[in-house]
């Protein structure tokens, strides 16, 4: 499988993956930060965004999927994952510590989540695809089980218009059948390469309790927080989020 990929920059690699329901161009404000440094590689993980849709996206296949899109000359590489990214990204460095240089992961923890998404996927379900006339009528069906506005527009951007009829560019019905396999947690032999966590300290993605399984398995991991940001963090707060980013890149790169 061939993921979806955008490519600038120049310089060693950096690759960027996503959260559930979004798609490479959610990271957009990192990449043009980071491209007079580093050759950046947004994808769009499976199901997602202009990436293929297929029949299942655990961990494994996923990461699987992203090496298996990258450059032939991508040997090694600089890696940032956000929310359900975060998790691919953990998985990736898991399964190919070598090729990993080093791994930043934004608010998620590599653990077991309960329930915080069928809502929204209800909701989404829920929207009459075939009347719709407008984007605002979407909006308004959503708005019926999700208040809050901000959650409703980034959803909407996986609504496109095709052949004159409204549809959901997601692979809206794998992501809600495999959905448990989203918040399942990552498997493997330990990664010991340097790792950094982002936390939005609004944010309840990582606790205390988080702290044994992100030991167990990145026994290096350190840590930044990010005040006055939620899970959002690389859109409520950017300019903070991009300096922890870049400067724990270039302390790597020295």
């Amino acid at each position: 499988m061939k993921l979806f990929t955008e490519q600038r920059g120049s310089g060693p690699y950096l690759v960027l993956l996503h959260g559930l329901f979004g798609s490479q161009d959610n990271l957009a404000g990192i990449a043009r930060v980071a491209e007079p440094y580093f050759t950046v590689l947004s994808i769009d993980l499976p199901n997602h965004g202009r990436s293929p849709h297929v029949d299942s996206m655990n961990y494994p296949q996923m990461a699987q999927a992203v090496l298996d899109s990258l450059p032939a000359d991508a040997s090694s590489f600089y890696l940032l994952g956000h929310s359900m990214g975060g998790k691919t990204a953990i998985q990736l460095a898991l399964m190919a510590p070598d090729r990993v240089k080093a791994l930043l992961v934004a608010d998620i923890a590599p653990v077991q989540y309960d329930d915080r998404h069928s809502g929204i996927i209800d909701a989404m379900q829920s929207v009459r695809l075939e009347s719709l006339s407008s984007r605002q009528d979407a909006d308004q069906q959503l708005a019926r089980s999700i208040q809050e506005a901000g959650v409703r527009q980034f959803l909407l951007k996986n609504l496109v218009k095709e052949g004159g009829q409204f549809q959901w560019r997601c692979n809206l019905p794998v992501i809600a059948r495999c959905y448990p396999q989203v918040l399942a947690a990552p498997e493997g032999a330990p990664y010991t390469g340097p790792v950094l966590f982002i936390k939005g300290a609004n944010s309840n993605y990582i606790e205390a309790e988080h702290q044994s399984a992100i030991q167990a398995l990145l026994p290096q991991a350190k840590a930044k927080v990010i005040h006055g940001a939620g899970h959002w963090l690389h859109a409520e707060k950017p300019a903070a989020f991009n300096k922890i980013v870049l400067d724990f890149l270039q302390a790597q790169t020295v």
